[in-house]
């Protein structure tokens, strides 16, 4: 069973069950909200970060009356018949400016030497919603860098509780040793009595964190992302869960690090294991498929256009031509 809903006038018709930002997703660009928490891949993530608020100004066919308050995209369903606005309207717009500026209350301004930095949602929303300057005058919280095992790094200070590692940990691995800690502005990601994540596929958690908290150490401060070439490649993986897929990101002749290949909202398309993301950072390993696409909205892209044929040109103004000339003329007489 379809249903049809109109998002910042666009409709789209929808499979019964799907969530506003899903229906979004549907129709693509800028109608999409961004989502920071919610993850596709991942049973019960989402409402966490509020930055998918979105306004219902038309409930349903049947109800037609509007919500009273913004809701999140990523918790809401569709009904049939109902109409969202999402950059349309300016209480959104105020609204998402205010999430983001929360999120920054304790995040810090590292980008420079952040490993996330031209991969960070957090970034695009504060380019686009973040305010120039803060109102926050208390200090920043902090806390000590801790090692979650012999390859990921977990710098708590970036995180933003957005709970996707745990719900990694949850469904994608044989058992969860990390979790949400305390409660409140103490609450933070940790592993109980700072017991180790070792597991097949613990080096997920890095790829589905939208910030720098969970960094890959064989990879911290080697480079850029907008300094290395992706490119996608494939191999014959022992584990029964993987399926081998990946990104491989080189420097020149050196592949820097691996990675799941991701779709166009940052969400992995198929985990991998932790053999194909640490052990096998040789050509020889792999079979190369060619360059990774990048959208070219994104830093990555950087020096990794391809290359279009016939090469666009300037289309030259007559009118404009004919007036350059005839100043040019008049100067030289004089």
């Amino acid at each position: 069973m379809s249903m049809k809903v109109t998002i910042d006038g666009i409709p789209v018709e929808v499979p019964d069950g799907t969530n506003i930002l899903n229906a979004a997703r549907l129709i693509g660009g800028d109608v999409v909200p961004p989502a920071m928490c919610y993850y596709s891949k991942l049973a019960g993530s989402g409402g966490k970060c509020r930055t998918c608020l979105v306004k219902v100004s038309k409930g349903s066919e049947k109800d037609p009356r509007p919500m009273p308050k913004l809701v999140a995209s990523c918790r809401t369903t569709a009904m049939d018949g109902m109409e969202v606005q999402n950059i349309t309207s300016p209480e959104v717009i105020e609204a998402r400016k205010g999430v983001v500026e929360m999120l920054l209350i304790n995040h810090p301004l590292d980008c420079p030497i952040c490993d996330q930095a031209g991969e960070c949602h957090l970034q695009d929303l504060g380019f686009e919603h973040g305010a120039e300057k803060t109102r926050y005058e208390f200090d920043r919280r902090t806390f000590n860098k801790i090692d979650i095992g012999d390859k990921i790094q977990l710098h708590m200070t970036r995180c933003i509780l957005c709970y996707r590692c745990v719900y990694v940990a949850d469904q994608i691995t044989d058992h969860r040793i990390h979790g949400i800690l305390n409660r409140g502005d103490h609450s933070e990601i940790s592993t109980y009595i700072k017991a180790a994540i070792d597991n097949d596929f613990s080096g997920n958690v890095i790829d589905v964190c939208p910030v720098g908290a969970l960094t890959d150490k064989t990879f911290r401060f080697k480079n850029r992302v907008w300094f290395t070439k992706p490119v996608e490649a494939h191999r014959d993986c022992d584990h029964e869960k993987c399926n081998g897929k990946v990104t491989l990101w080189y420097k020149g002749e050196e592949v820097l690090r691996v990675t799941a290949r991701k779709d166009v909202y940052g969400e992995v398309e198929e985990f991998i294991c932790n053999t194909c993301r640490f052990d096998k950072k040789k050509t020889a390993d792999w079979v190369i498929e060619g360059p990774r696409k990048v959208s070219h909205h994104s830093v990555i892209s950087s020096n990794h256009y391809e290359t279009m044929h016939p090469l666009p040109v300037v289309k030259s103004n007559p009118v404009l031509v004919e007036a350059n000339k005839e100043q040019f003329e008049r100067e030289t007489r004089l």
